[in-house]
C-alpha cells in the first residue's frame, strides 16, 4: 500500500468519480491513476468502487471506510509536513480559508490586511461558497478555516469557536415609507423583501420572526451577496433586509439603512476547525486577529474538549457586536 494510491482514491472521490478530472487536478494521466487503484484493490481483496465498464459508477460500502481511513491517513501525514514547517520557519506555510461573500467582502479584508503585513510568506488562499460548502471544504481538509454563521453545526467533526454577533437592516431608497416611523414587522412584510437565500448569512432567524408573528414575507429575489440585493433595491424591486456590516456609509450613501436589531435575534458567526488539525503559530495569530478573545490558550481548549463541548468554554461570553 501507497500513499499515492491512498491520495489518488481520496481524490477520485472528492472529484465525483471522475477519473479524467483528477487526473489533470494531480498533473498525472488518468490510466495511471486507474491502475494504482486497481493494485490497491488487489491488495486488500475488496473493490473500492463498483463500475459499468471502464467508468466509476459509485463507492462501494467498503470503499466509504477506506476513503474515510485513506482521508485520515493523508490528513496526518500533512501535519507531520506542518510541525516539520512549524520547526523550521514558524513564518512560513499556507493558510485556506473558505468563507461567504458578506464575511470576505465586509469583515476580512482588515485582518487579512494585518496578518499579511505580520507574515508575508504564508500563502492565503480564499474560497467562497455557501455555508455548507464551506464546512464541507473544512471537514473534508481542502481548507483550514471556515468562517460564517450557518450550517457549521452540521459538521461534528468541526470545533465551533463563536467570533461575534450582528443583527441587520432594512435597505430602502431615500424617500421610502419605512425610511421614517416605527419599525415593525408588519409594516416590513407589506413590501416585497429581497434577501438572503436559505442558509445564507442568518437568513433562519429572519424567517423565525416572521413566523413567530404568523407573517408571510413576500420575498421576490434571493441572492448569497449583499451587494446584489443592493443593486436590486436600486432598481426598485423591493426593500433589503441584509446584514448591518454590510451596509457602506460611502458607497451605500443614496440608501437608508433602518435599523432592524429590534425585530430580529442576532446571529453569531464562527470560526470552524476541523478536530484534529495542527494549528500553527500564524493560524492561532489568525484566529485571535479575527476575534480577540480567541487567545492560544483559549482555541487550544476548545481543540481538546469533546465534541460540542468547546460550546461549555463560552458560556456567558460576551461577544463583541458587529
Amino acid at each position: 500500500m501507497k500513499l499515492q494510491q491512498l491520495r489518488y482514491v481520496w481524490e477520485v472521490t472528492r472529484h465525483q468519480l471522475n477519473v479524467s478530472a483528477t487526473a489533470q487536478s494531480l498533473f498525472t494521466s488518468q490510466p495511471g491513476i486507474s491502475k494504482q487503484i486497481r493494485l490497491l484493490e488487489d491488495e486488500l481483496g475488496v473493490e473500492i468502487f463498483a463500475r459499468s465498464g471502464k467508468h466509476l459508477t459509485r463507492v462501494t460500502p467498503a470503499g466509504e471506510a477506506i476513503v474515510e481511513l485513506a482521508g485520515k491517513v493523508l490528513r496526518t501525514v500533512d501535519d507531520i509536513k506542518h510541525v516539520a514547517q512549524e520547526h523550521s520557519d514558524e513564518r512560513r506555510g499556507s493558510l485556506a480559508i473558505a468563507t461567504t461573500h458578506t464575511q470576505a467582502r465586509y469583515v476580512l479584508p482588515s485582518v487579512i490586511g494585518e496578518f499579511r503585513q505580520k507574515y508575508p510568506d504564508v500563502a492565503l488562499h480564499m474560497q467562497q461558497g455557501t455555508p455548507k460548502q464551506i464546512a464541507q471544504m473544512v471537514s473534508e481538509g481542502s481548507a483550514d478555516f471556515a468562517i460564517c454563521t450557518e450550517s457549521l453545526e452540521l459538521f461534528n467533526d468541526l470545533v465551533l469557536l463563536p467570533c461575534y454577533r450582528w443583527n441587520r437592516c432594512v435597505l430602502v431608497p431615500k424617500g421610502h415609507p419605512l425610511a421614517s416611523g416605527e419599525l415593525t414587522l408588519e409594516r416590513v412584510a407589506e413590501h416585497p423583501l429581497v434577501t438572503y437565500v436559505f442558509g445564507f448569512t442568518g437568513r433562519s432567524q429572519l424567517d423565525d420572526a416572521f413566523k413567530s408573528r404568523d407573517l408571510t414575507p413576500n420575498v421576490v429575489l434571493t441572492a448569497a451577496d449583499s451587494d446584489v440585493i443592493k443593486t436590486y433595491v436600486r432598481l426598485g424591486l423591493g426593500i433589503g433586509i441584509v446584514a448591518h456590516m454590510a451596509v457602506d456609509p460611502v458607497a451605500d450613501s443614496d440608501l437608508v439603512a433602518v435599523d432592524a436589531s429590534h425585530l430580529f435575534e442576532s446571529s453569531t458567526t464562527k470560526i470552524g476547525i476541523r478536530r484534529g488539525t495542527f494549528m500553527r503559530t500564524y493560524m492561532y495569530d489568525f484566529v485571535k486577529r479575527m476575534a480577540p478573545h480567541l487567545d492560544r490558550e483559549t482555541v487550544e481548549r476548545a481543540l481538546a474538549a469533546g465534541p460540542r463541548h468547546e460550546a461549555e468554554l463560552f458560556k456567558g461570553i460576551q461577544l463583541p457586536v458587529l
